[in-house]
């Protein structure tokens, strides 16, 4: 995780000063990584209910680590659900030029149900115990969904996307296709996307 999303996620400040500077600073965000990694593996595996010690223990940190960074079990489903919808925005606002947005469009709508896919279990894990996932991430959601915008416009101005698609329906058709790729006898979801994006291409001439 870059400096930046660990940062927009919200280190504690007793680890961001030190008087040992940045090799404690260093320290304290790769112990919150391996917290945010660890519990996302035990709460996709075991459930929300899952204790604290588990997830400490699976980070190889001790318990005192975990609620330094994260007081609360609802502060650490929300640093990893911001967690990763930063990483996507981030990907979005890095994609390349304008000549190659087409590219990179249909390339992102792909990771994008990638990531949906590989992150369902904790999703549902999420959704059983009630937690609104678009509320606890709502600053995250709105930056993911203005940098796709970005991509989708930079796509259709230069032919790759057809010029009448808008934003709210390439999200609800990655969306539907994530869903329907989880029915028996489905497509896998890689084939279901790459229809939606020939969908979203402009007709042949």
């Amino acid at each position: 995780m870059s400096s930046d999303v660990a940062q927009s996620a919200g280190l504690p400040e007793t680890d961001c000063q030190s008087d040992e500077g940045p090799r404690i600073r260093a320290d304290a965000r790769r112990n919150r990584e391996r917290v945010l990694l660890s519990a996302e593996a035990v709460f996709a595996e075991q459930g929300l209910a899952v204790p604290v010690d588990e997830i400490a223990r699976h980070a190889g940190v001790g318990v005192g680590t975990v609620y330094r960074h994260f007081p609360t079990k609802e502060a650490l489903y929300e640093a990893i659900v911001v967690r990763h919808v930063d990483a996507l925005a981030a990907m979005a606002r890095s994609e390349r030029t304008d000549c190659e947005a087409g590219a990179a469009f249909f390339e992102f709508l792909s990771r994008i149900a990638t990531e949906a896919q590989s992150k369902r279990d904790l999703t549902e894990a999420l959704a059983s115990a009630g937690v609104d996932v678009k509320a606890i991430a709502d600053r995250a959601f709105s930056e993911l969904r203005a940098a796709v915008g970005t991509l989708l416009t930079k796509a259709q101005q230069c032919g790759s996307v057809r010029g009448d698609v808008a934003l709210d329906e390439v999200f609800a058709l990655v969306g539907g296709a994530c869903m329907g790729a989880d029915h028996d006898g489905a497509p896998p979801v890689n084939r279901m996307v790459a229809l939606v994006c020939d969908a979203l291409r402009p007709p042949a001439r």
